[in-house]
């Protein structure tokens, strides 16, 4: 163990093959433990020169009542969708949210977190920026066992529960569908690739493909920043090539929004020319023109589970172990992927 290393009641209560919310009533002395099983907590805790943090006992005992939440941006319909899930859950278990947006930016996600783990906040509901690549401030929160869940974008280097949707499996349907268009040199417009969407996304684009037989040298992904200045770029740029695709799969519905604009510009029939289709059936997605094909995912009911666990752990209701919550996806036929007659 490195030299001035707190050690923590999660790791007490891994040692011991037990729940930190056990460890904790042990060492308060609750006299709902059998005495055997404190006294086991406690001589562990000992030998482990473990320091009770005081200060944060005091904080949970007077409860804010208050959650804090990032996303990485207000605007966003999926964003917003969580967010009134979380807010309407947090409401009913009589909690408020105080809510910040990390603008997609690294910088601003640690300001964000700084400023709610300062406002004393009983807990927090984070989704990370595309910006976000490494995780030490979420691993300074978990060693401070202050209590936090991610939601959709996710990392898996930070053993606290998730709730995310069955990315994959989205994808998987939504490129099969333009497989059985008649679609064969089908690209996946991706972002970021550190981002937990951009690879789980991709899964399910190769698992597509790879079941219809499709060349590795058909296989074309594309990768942009998510601005609408790089999407064009790539559009663009994927426009020139000799052997272009016969349809896009865009990681996002504004990806593909802006790819749309773009082809349309240079005269690009959809879904004629090129087909296109997107993920996460925001209301743009209907309006467009051609409709948008895209993928429905329980915006609402993603920030309800997420905020329902976070209570749930804060009330010792369930143990901190770490839980994974995957919500189903539909697929959302449009006009922009209604290509000719399957070959």
């Amino acid at each position: 163990m490195k030299k001035g290393h707190q050690v923590t009641m999660k790791e007490i209560a891994k040692k011991l093959g037990v729940s930190v919310s056990t460890v904790s009533r042990a060492l308060k002395d609750s006299p709902e433990l059998h005495p055997d099983t404190k006294k086991r907590i406690v001589e562990m805790a000992t030998s482990m020169n473990y320091q009770y943090n005081l200060l944060a006992q005091s904080l949970r005992i007077s409860k804010s009542k208050v959650l804090g939440v990032i996303v990485p941006e207000l605007t966003s319909h999926f964003f917003s969708s969580n967010i009134s899930g979380i807010q309407d859950t947090a409401y009913k278990r009589g909690y408020n949210i105080m809510i910040c947006q990390s603008n997609e930016s690294f910088e601003q996600e640690k300001a964000n977190l700084k400023t709610l783990v300062s406002s004393q906040v009983d807990g927090l509901l984070i989704s990370l920026s595309r910006e976000t690549k490494s995780y030490e401030h979420l691993q300074e929160l978990y060693n401070r066992e202050i209590p936090f869940i991610m939601f959709d974008r996710v990392t898996e280097e930070i053993p606290v529960s998730k709730v995310t949707v069955d990315d994959a499996h989205g994808a998987y349907l939504v490129v099969n569908h333009l497989l059985k268009q008649g679609c064969r040199k089908i690209a996946y417009f991706s972002g970021p690739t550190d981002l937990y969407i951009s690879k789980k996304r991709k899964e399910g684009y190769l698992e597509a493909l790879a079941e219809f037989g499709i060349p590795e040298k058909d296989i074309k992904v594309y990768v942009t920043d998510l601005t609408t200045e790089m999407n064009r770029e790539v559009t663009l740029d994927m426009l020139k090539e000799e052997d272009r695709p016969d349809a896009i799969f865009a990681m996002i519905d504004p990806l593909a929004v802006d790819v749309m604009i773009t082809l349309k510009e240079q005269g690009i029939k959809i879904p004629e020319d090129i087909a296109l289709a997107g993920f996460t059936n925001n209301p743009t997605s209907a309006v467009v023109e051609p409709s948008l094909t895209t993928v429905s995912q329980p915006g609402y009911e993603m920030g309800q589970i997420a905020a329902n666990h976070l209570l749930d752990q804060l009330d010792e209701v369930v143990s901190d172990e770490p839980q994974s919550f995957v919500l189903l996806t539909t697929l959302v036929e449009r006009n922009s992927s209604k290509k000719i007659k399957a070959s």
